[in-house]
């Protein structure tokens, strides 16, 4: 709350004001603000409930499934052409990645558990996740959900292994990580959906806005969210592909994301590959620049996810088919850019993210401020595509065997296939006598200009001049 003072008693208050200057009080300014979240969650209640919607976020899902089946578009096409929508449905309903996950496509079955604890990290990666909290879209599919804010990944971790949590917003390559046994006792995890793609970015202290080549980042100590990370494993390509060696020529340390921009201020880092909202908190607080985006290096790169442990999918089918439709209906909300600033809105508040409201809108909707006096519109900074595409585990074990953390022989496809939960098309295709194609689940992916073919991993790997194997 802001006083202003009497010019002629200069110690006694003429008034007091809120924050923001509009209001007389901060209860005031708190009161305006709670109805104008409530007013947001009404307004995408009801669009959520609109046939409109509710036919796109169906047919979001169908669209989900079928490129699951067919990633190349032209195949796609040739089969809704031959064998029509409701045939191609039919069998795609039939499909599910282990055979505990039939509840998935089909009439919802009787819950095991209503009663859900879920965690996550206070980051705009987790959107569809907490969004679909007070927009109700648990409470639709007949759950009680607690979202838990938590403070650490590896926090997240020990929370999943000792069961406190049901289900969790993940790092995408934290469920690799657990079910092979890294850093923790192997326990099979599952990721059941891409959290969001995008959405982070490389912010440096503005004492280094004259220092934009990587080049010139030896010494720099720079902090990432966690080992099993995609930040992490960016930021290594990234210094990597400049010359440096990220664990010779510079400092990784791991830091709490909501921890990054108060360690950026006292100093104690150079910058950080972090999520967001971080990168536009560092920018709003004048501590810091956005680099790059990490869009720049990866356009559709996988961040988080949203996932559990195949022990719970086994025992718990139609309770986690009824969590992937509430999470997916939240992603099909979240990738409509009108939605974005309501969103913005809603997610804000201390329970959630606790953060500025006009930070998460820079965020979300792309129009941000990089701290170095230019305004940018960037609709894609984060995005909400939901598929957990096995060539995305791929690369991400790569980079795990390049810089020491897997050693010796990697199965890459069977790993890739355990865990990021993507339908197996090829029983069913020949059913419908389809041609069978190796490879569902699998695309081409380029990072930084370079192709990742994920049918030849360590000929990938091995043209590295840099790496630990």
């Amino acid at each position: 709350m802001t006083q202003y003072f009497d010019p002629y008693d200069a110690d006694r208050p003429l008034m007091l004001r809120c924050s923001c200057g509009r209001h007389h009080t901060e209860a005031e300014h708190q009161r305006e603000e709670a109805q104008a979240r409530e007013r947001a969650v009404a307004t995408l209640r009801q669009r959520s409930e609109s046939p409109d919607f509710v036919e796109y976020a169906n047919q979001f899902i169908e669209a989900a499934l079928v490129k699951a089946l067919f990633p190349k578009d032209a195949v796609r096409r040739r089969f809704l052409r031959a064998v029509g929508k409701g045939t191609a449905m039919a069998a795609i309903a039939s499909v599910v990645p282990i055979a505990s996950l039939q509840a998935m496509a089909q009439e919802k079955g009787a819950l095991e558990k209503k009663d859900l604890k879920i965690g996550f990290i206070p980051i705009t990666c987790a959107t569809p996740l907490i969004m679909a909290h007070p927009l109700g879209f648990y409470q639709k599919q007949g759950l009680n959900v607690e979202i838990v804010k938590t403070a650490g990944w590896a926090l997240i971790r020990d929370k999943m292994l000792n069961k406190e949590y049901d289900a969790t917003h993940f790092l995408s390559p934290m469920p690799l990580a657990i079910s092979l046994g890294l850093g923790s006792n192997a326990t099979p995890m599952n990721v059941a959906t891409i959290q969001n793609t995008n959405g982070q970015a490389i912010t440096l202290a503005l004492k280094h806005k004259d220092k934009r080549d990587p080049k010139d980042w030896k010494g720099f100590r720079f902090a990432v969210p966690f080992e099993y990370s995609m930040h992490n494993f960016l930021l290594r390509y990234y210094v990597a592909e400049a010359g440096l060696d990220p664990d010779k020529d510079i400092q990784i340390r791991v830091v709490p994301p909501p921890e990054m921009v108060a360690n950026l201020r006292a100093g104690n880092i150079d910058g950080f590959l972090g999520p967001d909202p971080f990168n536009q908190r560092a920018v709003f607080e004048e501590v810091g620049f956005i680099h790059l985006l990490t869009k720049d290096l990866w356009n559709g790169h996988p961040c988080c996810a949203f996932g559990t442990s195949t022990e719970f999918i086994q025992q718990n089918p139609n309770t986690f088919a009824a969590l992937f439709r509430a999470v997916l209906t939240a992603a099909a909300m979240a990738r409509e850019a009108r939605n974005r600033e309501l969103i913005a809105k809603v997610i804000a508040p201390t329970q959630y993210l606790n953060q500025p409201e006009v930070v998460l809108q820079q965020v979300l909707t792309g129009r941000f401020a990089d701290g170095l006096g230019k305004v940018h519109n960037v609709p894609d900074r984060a995005d909400f595509d939901p598929m957990p595409w096995q060539s995305m585990a791929v690369w991400m074990l790569t980079q795990m065997k390049r810089w020491g953390y897997i050693k010796g022989d990697v199965n890459y496809r069977q790993i890739a296939e355990r865990v990021f939960l993507l339908t197996d098309a090829r029983k069913h295709m020949k059913e419908l006598r389809m041609p069978v194609t190796e490879g569902s689940g699998y695309r081409k992916h380029t990072i930084m200009g370079k192709e990742f073919d994920p049918a030849k991993p360590e000929e990938y790997l091995n043209s590295f001049a840099m790496r630990r194997v």
